[in-house]
């Protein structure tokens, strides 16, 4: 197709861009109310996953976070530098390394809850209590089907 037969697209009809900008959105209105603690969402999963499971292995969050295993790795090194996180030795493996939160971790987690959810209140804000319900299960559909697309698939635990 020539230059001039290029057939015009609104971007903003399209949900990839609109999903980049709500990503982006997302991010920004997190940092805004967590940003003094300087912890990143990526951070928060990390931290709230290994706190509802304690001893999970870096592999399994890096699958239930939906992250490459080697950008997993530097997250548990930063928060380990930070004294949040241990990686403590399988009694099962011993090549294997489990997490569990320290209790500058747990502080910091329990400091960031509050604030987290005070952004996940002012993300979903225009959206009535209904349209919060339908956005959140249209949304857990969009990714779940398309899971298998991902770089980084998630798995759930159990």
């Amino acid at each position: 197709m020539k230059r001039s037969q290029t057939q015009a697209i609104d971007i903003d009809d399209q949900p990839g861009h609109n999903i980049r900008r709500l990503h982006q959105i997302s991010v920004g209105i997190f940092l805004q109310e967590l940003g003094e603690m300087g912890i990143t969402p990526v951070q928060y999963a990390a931290l709230q996953t290994v706190a509802n499971h304690p001893g999970i292995d870096q592999r399994t969050l890096a699958r239930t976070i939906a992250l490459d295993t080697s950008t997993t790795g530097g997250v548990v090194d930063r928060l380990e530098a930070r004294g949040c996180l241990e990686r403590r030795t399988s009694p099962e493996d011993r090549r294997a390394r489990q997490l569990v939160l320290t209790d500058a971790g747990h502080r910091l987690l329990t400091d960031a809850v509050p604030a987290m959810l005070r952004a996940q209140d002012h993300i979903l804000g225009p959206l009535s209590e209904r349209q919060r319900g339908e956005f959140m299960r249209l949304l857990r559909l969009l990714v779940s089907t398309n899971n298998e697309h991902s770089r980084a698939p998630s798995e759930t635990l159990k």
